[in-house]
């Protein structure tokens, strides 16, 4: 498969696969990178569909922005990419892993995506801290007094991040949407993947096998399985 880099509003990016009119926005989750999207890539491309992976800040060619990885840096940041994007494709779709799901939501509510793939997906960012918190035993009044709290699992608790995120709640989502879910997920409920679906008429697949990060062969032939399929239904 032929690629190119080339950034897009200034973050670093991929382009894989034939010139298309039409392309998916890979966002890939905390600890990946734009080099992750290869897999889907040559699966969009045999479907038509071109792809643009980006790192996040403190990814990739980003580690020194570790510090910008929050969605109040991140949105913006998104939907500047998106309007480059549309510029140069007739169809944009996105594809989100995990905490770039979460991040695409925040960003495209409203967007015209012809579809979106969204694979271990944070659909409920407060239940999630909220979790993360119990595992760390900080109670809202601690966070609240300190800021921010290191944990002993490598992430750090933040009460401004906490607080955005109540005053951002996902509240609306129109992109015909497909996702993935891992039975064995221990960051997202089942009950909250299948809310959110319902929720926003997502066709949701369960992979109950699947973890958080599908990363077994049996796992990763899933995920293949998955987005072919998912791609199809997008003609």
């Amino acid at each position: 498969m032929q690629t190119r880099t080339a950034s897009l509003n200034g973050v670093p990016a991929i382009w894989w696969g034939a010139p298309s009119r039409r392309g998916f926005l890979y966002v890939h989750g905390q600890g990946g990178s734009k080099a992750e999207a290869a897999s889907f890539a040559a699966a969009a491309e045999a479907s038509g569909w071109q792809t643009v992976s980006i790192d996040l800040p403190g990814h990739g060619e980003r580690t020194s922005e570790a510090e910008d990885l929050v969605p109040w840096r991140v949105v913006p940041e998104l939907r500047g990419i998106l309007a480059e994007l549309r510029d140069r494709w007739d169809q944009t779709a996105l594809f989100g892993s995990s905490l770039g799901a979460w991040f695409g939501l925040l960003a495209y509510p409203n967007a015209p995506l012809a579809g979106a793939l969204l694979l271990s997906p944070v659909v409920d960012m407060e239940a999630l801290i909220r979790k993360m918190m119990g595992w760390a035993g900080v109670t809202e009044a601690r966070l609240a007094r300190e800021g921010t709290i290191p944990t002993d699992f490598g992430q750090t608790l933040s009460w401004e991040y906490l607080q955005y995120v109540r005053a951002n709640p996902i509240r609306r989502w129109t992109a015909p949407t497909a996702i993935l879910y891992g039975g064995r997920d221990h960051l997202t409920d089942r009950e909250t993947v299948e809310a959110f679906a319902a929720r926003f008429s997502c066709r949701l697949t369960v992979e109950e096998d699947g973890e958080h990060w599908f990363h077994t062969p049996d796992q990763l032939a899933a995920v293949d399985r998955w987005q072919r399929a998912a791609l199809a239904d997008l003609g």
